[in-house]
């Protein structure tokens, strides 16, 4: 797992992960249900890579819907290496270089309307949580008395991506993990600080009319380019259907 993430970098190093199938859905919609990660590309493989770069992070941005779901029992905790077998050989990457067991969290969000999960509250997590300057005082004062510190980062109502990495930095984080969605993905390329993105492509074609793919936004002009980094094909993983783990870094 060492190595895949730089450590001579002067500043912080933004990175994200996303899996996508061949036509480019990283979330659909049944009938009459919500967007989720699909239970067709969604694999153990797929996930232990994601286990690894968050474990790598300095920092995990996350965002007020995340907290919503923890506390409707909808979401899990990011790091599952702490509780599943098949993760073990993981668990201790972070305490054997002096870590905390879990990487604080760094919650984006315009409203501030998202629950405090108790399971956070407690002091052992670090929170920290970036809005823009047009947030509610109110609840900024709500949040920082529940002992979670509330950034502006941004004019008006949106974070935006270059002051959410230069707030991040202030701080002393160096490796930022996206674990967000689209539209995080979009502000962190619109910013050009995406520094590398990682993509499995897993080996199906879903189509669906109710679908995300994995940067929603306006139009990015210029683009954001990147260059392909690395490619690996695993043949292994959907029952033999196979994906691609992709990471493209920032040109």
């Amino acid at each position: 797992m060492e190595g895949g993430l730089p450590d001579d970098r002067a500043g912080p190093f933004v990175y994200g992960n996303f899996i996508s199938s061949l036509d480019g859905r990283i979330a659909v919609a049944p009938p009459g249900g919500e967007l989720g990660v699909p239970d067709a590309i969604a694999n153990p493989r797929d996930w232990r890579l994601f286990q690894e770069l968050a474990l790598q992070a300095d920092v995990v941005i996350s965002t007020g819907r995340y907290l919503r779901e923890v506390v409707e029992g909808k979401a899990q905790d990011l790091l599952t290496v702490y509780d599943d077998p098949d993760l073990a050989d993981l668990a201790g990457w972070r305490q054997e270089r002096g870590l905390s067991l879990h990487p604080p969290l760094a919650i984006v969000s315009a409203s501030l309307r998202f629950p405090i999960p108790e399971t956070l509250s407690t002091g052992e997590r670090t929170v920290v949580v970036l809005t823009g300057s047009d947030a509610d005082p109110a609840r900024v004062v709500e949040i920082e008395a529940a002992g979670w510190p509330v950034i502006a980062a941004g004019t008006g109502a949106r974070v935006d991506g270059r002051r959410l990495v230069d707030s991040l930095a202030e701080l002393g984080y160096r490796r930022v993990f996206s674990s967000a969605g689209p539209q995080v993905l979009h502000m962190l390329a619109s910013a050009g600080v995406l520094d590398r993105l990682f993509l499995t492509f897993a080996g199906r074609v879903l189509a669906g009319k109710d679908f995300s793919t994995f940067a929603e936004g306006s139009l990015l002009d210029p683009p954001s380019d990147l260059t392909l980094a690395t490619l690996y094909w695993d043949p292994y993983g959907l029952d033999g259907s196979g994906q691609l783990f992709a990471s493209f870094d920032r040109t």
